[in-house]
């Protein structure tokens, strides 16, 4: 099959946005649905939630389902917020919803501003994961959960691409592959402890009538999801964040 060009993360969901509904749409990301909200705690009830890197809004509208007192999200795209907003407007839960257009390098958040902060689908369009996790750490106050997902690294290795449809023509999203290991490696550097990993598989009951699915795809992961914990103590993680992010 040929490869789909690929675009930029920004460019790609400006077109992809239109289609881009507030729920797990295809098989992979059914799996990793299922496995992030596993790992989310059933109770957010007065809890501050922030979704790094939110689309069309999927992990907010969980989040306030689940008793959020407030929610904020971030996206690169206004394409996505846009949509996301409309979605967030159906929901009528009484909790305080901001949502804003800024990079998840540079977050435009103040520090230890959530009690949990979600990061689905969103570090493998970023090359440097410590740079990331660095930033995700920041904006989460001290024992605070991190809940991360990606595409896992082995989808990478096999030649697949994050791909979509517009207008009648496909398309692929940059991807960069992080290895266990370098999330491994990146969390303890920054004083951000790894709880639980769970590596989903697709579920047959998932893939539509007639869909084309590569045999292989069904006997491996698809996705890496982490539950993280940013350290209770201050003065070590920000000392370990100071080696990590010169």
């Amino acid at each position: 099959m040929t490869r789909a060009p690929l675009l930029e993360p920004a460019e790609a969901y400006a077109l992809w946005a239109s289609a881009y509904p507030a729920h797990a749409h295809n098989p992979v990301m059914c799996a990793e649905e299922r496995a992030m909200l596993r790992l989310m705690p059933p109770s957010l009830s007065g809890q501050a939630v922030l979704d790094a890197g939110c689309g069309s809004g999927r992990y907010l509208l969980h989040a306030l389902r689940r008793g959020a007192a407030r929610a904020a999200g971030v996206d690169v795209s206004p394409q996505m917020l846009e949509r996301a907003g409309a979605e967030l407007d159906t929901l009528r839960t009484g909790a305080e919803v901001t949502l804003r257009q800024g990079n998840l390098m540079a977050l435009p958040m103040p520090d230890a501003q959530a009690d949990l902060t979600i990061c689905g689908l969103v570090i493998g369009h970023l090359e440097h994961l410590g740079q990331a996790l660095a930033e995700l750490r920041r904006v989460t106050r001290p024992g605070g959960v991190l809940l991360c997902s990606d595409v896992h690294p082995i989808g990478h290795a096999l030649g697949w691409q994050r791909d979509f449809k517009s207008e009648g023509r496909r398309y692929a999203v940059r991807h960069t592959p992080h290895l266990y290991g370098d999330w491994h490696a990146a969390c303890s550097a920054l004083g951000l402890h790894i709880e639980q990993v769970l590596e989903p598989m697709l579920d047959p009951a998932d893939i539509p009538a007639g869909a084309h699915f590569a045999p292989r795809a069904l006997e491996v992961p698809v996705a890496l999801v982490f539950r993280l914990r940013r350290a209770s103590d201050p003065t070590g993680a920000d000392a370990a964040c100071t080696q990590a992010c010169p």
